[in-house]
């Protein structure tokens, strides 16, 4: 069940790209750049990897990074973008199972949302903060179908 929760403002570090909606499993391998960069740089995240949605647009694609939380703001290079996820307040509901089926879980978060007459922090296409974080590490839960992934929706304060 779909719950509001109050979360502190989070730097981070990502990679960012524009992404057609059949190629967001091409993209997320790019989260290796994310964790040579982090290594590199002797950072340590302090949560789970995350897929952010900048923009939401079925047919013209998504504008999206892949990053994770960090103790303190950096500077990106390349493509590596740096940002903080906004404190506030979010409507958030864990996934259990397979990644495949996180569109529907977003449709039900969506749909809870409207019929609790929330308002998201967006503005039409483009979100604030909307989150998909991966708490099932694959080396830990090789089993996909098994894994946890939060969904964290900023609502309009």
């Amino acid at each position: 069940m779909p719950e509001i929760v109050q979360i502190g403002e989070r730097p981070y570090v990502a990679v960012r790209g524009k992404v057609a909606m059949d190629g967001i499993a091409a993209f997320a391998d790019r989260m290796g750049e994310v964790i040579a960069w982090l290594a590199a740089k002797e950072i340590a995240p302090n949560d789970a990897p995350f897929f952010k949605y900048d923009v939401v647009d079925m047919e013209a694609g998504l504008v999206m990074e892949i990053g994770f939380p960090v103790d303190d703001l950096r500077s990106g290079e390349g493509e590596i973008v740096t940002g903080v996820l906004p404190a506030g307040r979010y409507a958030t509901v864990r996934h259990h199972g397979h990644p495949d089926g996180l569109l529907g879980a977003t449709r039900d978060l969506l749909g809870w949302a409207e019929k609790e007459g929330l308002e998201w922090d967006a503005d039409g296409d483009h979100w604030t903060a909307r989150l998909e974080v991966y708490r099932s590490d694959p080396r830990e839960v090789p089993d996909m179908n098994n894994w946890d992934t939060d969904l964290q929706f900023k609502l309009k304060d």
